[in-house]
């Protein structure tokens, strides 16, 4: 009597089935991480409920013949990120200051990004308030105000603001296993507990190296023109470090980038995990190398009429700037004045 023979599509029936239920496994492991990180970043993250002015007073975005649009970011550094929300998120007048102003443009075609440092004692027009440091917009009228001193600076529409408190650099170094940084010139931080000393050259910093690193400018002959350069190149670095496949490829190394840093942002409302993650899609092929980072191009420094030390405005290379912005085309714009590693 013959035996009965199993059909040959079995096995690889069961093959197949394996193979499936793995990918549908890996597919749930997958999702539920994304939404742990999603939560992770809403749920520490403040929330700034009115950062913008009112819609009047606006320029309205450029779209690109496709129908997408440049985004531009405001970013505030502070040391005192507290006090910003409690004091100038509504609008009212507030002792706040800030510290670190950068203006982040991402363009239409999303092939690179540009980030503008405004110097903080950049003597410039104040919505209402006449002509004042850029800084004391926030003082003056808080998040809306500031958004829209940079907004009638450039003429470009602010898409997203995110205030970012310096601290937030010390776990975010740690998180990512240090950075390697090239330090221009050798100092002695006198803004950090310790004093700790920066030799010229290329040097790992953990946290606390960083965050004494972006902050220190009284040790520079040029005080903040040094720093603001200091802050460029520790981001930068970051970002070189951040991007790295092994590093993107490790979830637990990713989440705790997630979670050391959002605690220490303050974001506009809209700017939620699902409009970061549509832009980082948006933005998956650009490299650091496409990152260019200067300083708003400015006249030297000089006296206010009341006796302040400022930083006075370049009109022409601002409105030259903004007409790039608008148009299009602020990498000429960089390469007409040499701007690709900075100023």
């Amino acid at each position: 009597m013959r035996r009965a023979t199993r059909p040959r599509h079995r096995g690889g029936l069961i093959a197949l089935l394996v193979a499936l239920g793995i990918v549908v496994v890996a597919a749930i492991v997958a999702i539920v991480y994304l939404a742990n990180i999603a939560g992770t970043f809403d749920s520490k993250t403040e929330k700034i409920p009115h950062a913008f002015p009112q819609e009047s007073t606006r320029p309205s975005a450029t779209p690109a013949a496709d129908g997408r649009t440049a985004v531009n970011i405001l970013l505030v550094g502070t040391d005192s990120r507290a006090a910003t929300i409690d004091q100038a998120e509504s609008g009212a007048a507030s002792d706040q200051r800030s510290d670190t102003i950068m203006l982040v443009h991402i363009p239409a075609d999303r092939k690179g990004a540009y980030v503008v440092s405004i110097m903080r004692d950049l003597w410039v027009p104040i919505p209402g308030h006449g002509t004042a440091k850029v800084n004391a917009a926030l003082a003056y009228g808080g998040v809306p105000l500031m958004v829209q001193t940079a907004e009638s600076l450039l003429h470009q529409r602010i898409d997203h603001v995110a205030f970012m408190d310096f601290e937030g650099f010390k776990g975010l170094t740690d998180a990512v296993g240090g950075v390697p940084v090239d330090v221009p010139l050798p100092f002695t931080a006198q803004q950090t507990e310790g004093n700790p000393h920066f030799d010229k050259g290329l040097q790992t910093l953990d946290g606390f190296r960083a965050l004494a690193f972006v902050r220190e400018r009284y040790s520079f002959k040029d005080g903040d023109y040094q720093r603001v350069r200091d802050q460029q190149i520790y981001l930068k670095a970051l970002l070189n470090k951040v991007i790295k496949p092994e590093t993107l490829a490790n979830p637990v190394t990713v989440s705790q980038i997630v979670s050391q840093f959002s605690p220490y942002l303050t974001v506009d409302s809209g700017f939620d995990s699902k409009a970061v993650a549509g832009l980082a899609l948006e933005m998956k092929d650009v490299r650091p190398s496409s990152v260019v980072s200067f300083t708003l191009p400015t006249s030297g420094t000089g006296w206010s009429p009341d006796g302040q030390s400022i930083v006075n405005l370049d009109q022409g290379a601002t409105d030259a700037l903004a007409d790039a912005m608008a148009k299009g085309t602020v990498p000429q714009y960089v390469a007409q004045r040499n701007l690709q590693n900075g100023n």
